[in-house]
């Protein structure tokens, strides 16, 4: 009896050791992401979010732009929340039904926000990159670029390109990555500046892989766990700032719309007791940026090397 429990705890020891070694880095970081309840709270919300955008067009009885003329004009109450009417969400102070514009609204805020952070990973990943791995006179000239272009308020250059160029919503994309990549380069410089000394690069010089081939095949894989992370706390930045520019009238142009001008709009009428116009616009744009903080938040303790 004593040498069979010996084996079997050898057994599960040698089991155990096999399951270590066998797990990746990736694996183990998900293995944890998933333990992490906000995390997981954070990944439900953007689901449902998501959800909403992508099929809460097929549940609305009434398109952006269509009007009620029943409850136009009338007292506020009459343009509440009603399922009678087919208004989930009310209507605003047109008539237009609130579901159908929030939905529309959740869809702008989701994409500018995906699509800008893209921008911002995909230039300022490059950027910084590129100045660490070559270093030198390249690496001072391409960084001081960087810092001269950060001192500028980002806001400013954002709604100057807005005037300039017209209030369209591919210039908002356009604006929105272009202006945010700065911090990218910076913290992918950084990054890099550790990785092109190890020796699997040094082996890659040795055999004379090209600089290029380096970047693309060595470094830039290495740098996906910081960039997942700051790419996820890098959108709901890019909502917010999409929100802003919508508040002061210079985000996106009727009939389109956003979080941002619905939260604008419903800001406005508040005082005349229309607080569904402020309320459903408003908890979605909440709920999205949480959901994005703490799957953001996640990802930062999953793939933090300190706390293998």
């Amino acid at each position: 009896m004593v040498i069979d429990r010996q084996k079997m705890t050898s057994l599960a020891e040698a089991t155990a050791r096999e399951e270590v070694a066998g797990r990746s880095l990736w694996a183990d970081a998900r293995r944890r992401f998933f333990r992490n309840r906000a995390a997981v709270l954070g990944l439900f919300l953007l689901g449902f979010v998501a959800l909403f955008a992508l099929f809460g067009g097929f549940f609305a009885q009434w398109s952006n732009e269509e009007l009620d003329f029943t409850v136009m004009g009338q007292i506020a109450e009459r343009g509440g929340p009603s399922f009678a009417t087919g208004h989930y969400f009310g209507t605003d102070d047109l008539g237009r039904d609130l579901f159908a514009r929030t939905v529309q609204g959740t869809q702008i805020s989701l994409a500018v926000g995906i699509v800008g952070a893209a921008i911002a990973v995909v230039v300022g990943t490059l950027w910084g990159a590129t100045a660490g791995y070559l270093g030198g006179r390249v690496d001072n000239i391409m960084m001081r670029a960087v810092d001269i272009l950060i001192a500028i308020p980002y806001m400013f250059v954002l709604i100057l390109l807005l005037v300039m160029y017209g209030r369209s919503i591919t210039m908002l994309f356009v604006g929105v990555g272009l202006i945010s990549w700065l911090e990218m380069s910076r913290i992918v410089r950084g990054q890099t500046l550790t990785l092109k000394n190890r020796d699997y690069i040094e082996a890659a010089r040795a055999i004379g892989v090209s600089t290029p081939v380096i970047i693309r095949r060595h470094i830039l894989p290495n740098l996906l766990g910081v960039v997942a992370v700051y790419a996820t706390l890098l959108v709901p930045l890019m909502i917010l700032t999409e929100s802003f520019i919508s508040f002061l009238g210079l985000g996106v142009q009727e009939p389109l719309t956003s979080l941002g001008a619905l939260i604008s709009e419903g800001s406005g009428t508040i005082a005349y007791g229309t607080l569904w116009q402020l309320a459903f616009p408003m908890s979605f744009f909440v709920v999205t940026l949480f959901g994005f903080f703490f799957v953001g938040d996640g990802l930062r303790d999953a793939l933090d090397p300190k706390d293998r």
